[in-house]
């Protein structure tokens, strides 16, 4: 079942990147990555595009997978792009990937391994299509520690710990999968690609969390008692759902050789 299907048309309304960061990302892993150019890129959960799009954009042989067929239909081509090569959009399990071996000269992971159960059957898969001196690419959003979304977020991991529910632990397992990574490989680096300004709202964080891969697999009675105490903590911690806050994120790329 596509557990995406629901929430694929409005996904990016509330993670799209700024103009500029996709392609500052791509850069950054083409600076590390041997591959000659064009390279071949797998894109692991590449879901609507909004990464990708940068690659395809600039002719790069582009492969993007995803568990859910309603993503991958969001993934339009970029604009003003006539004549650049077509990505090949493939709906597969990251487990079980439908390549030859040694086939790609990256693997991307964007935001797709602290939220997988399985990531090592992920990550093994993923060195299994890569070829020799391959690089694969872990990429993350990073927030403040004491800016509102992290404020928001430590309150409903509180809140659902009250409710009897685990919080997801999102930060630990990627220490783990990063931890895995180096140890198999050659080189290592971490860069932060991007910075930019974001303004960021309670209402806005409530209906982003709301369509979140974690938080949908909750029982309904507990999603909407969460969100409903949140709220109200809210509204009394600021004022108002709709009182904005401006902070600086980031985009990190942990990168391994092989």
């Amino acid at each position: 079942m596509d557990g995406f299907a629901a929430t694929a048309s409005t996904f990016e309304r509330y993670r799209a990147l700024p103009g500029g960061v996709p392609e500052a990302i791509r850069s950054a892993i083409l600076a590390f990555s041997p591959a000659p150019s064009p390279p071949n890129v797998l894109d692991i959960g590449a879901g609507t595009g909004r990464i990708g799009r940068a690659f395809v954009a600039a002719g790069d042989s582009y492969v993007g997978v995803d568990l859910s067929l309603e993503m991958l239909r969001q993934f339009t081509p970029p604009s003003g792009t006539l004549g650049v090569r077509v990505p090949r959009l493939v709906q597969a399990d990251g487990e079980q990937l439908p390549f030859r071996d040694a086939t790609f000269d990256v693997g991307l992971f964007t935001q797709v391994l602290s939220g997988a159960r399985h990531w090592r059957r992920l990550l093994t898969e993923a060195l299994r299509v890569l070829r020799v001196q391959g690089v694969l690419v872990v990429g993350h959003t990073e927030l403040p520690q004491t800016g509102i979304d992290a404020r928001l977020k430590n309150r409903l991991h509180a809140i659902l710990d009250q409710l009897r529910v685990e919080p997801p632990q999102p930060k630990q397992g990627r220490k783990e999968q990063l931890s895995w990574l180096e140890s198999v490989a050659r080189r290592r680096a971490s860069v932060v690609a991007a910075s930019w300004k974001a303004g960021r709202t309670p209402r806005e964080f409530m209906a982003r969390h709301r369509t979140g891969a974690r938080f949908r697999v909750l029982p309904p009675a507990i999603q909407e008692e969460a969100l409903r105490e949140l709220g109200a903590w809210a509204e009394a911690e600021f004022g108002s759902l709709d009182s904005t806050f401006t902070e600086t994120h980031s985009f990190i790329l942990d990168m391994f050789g092989f």
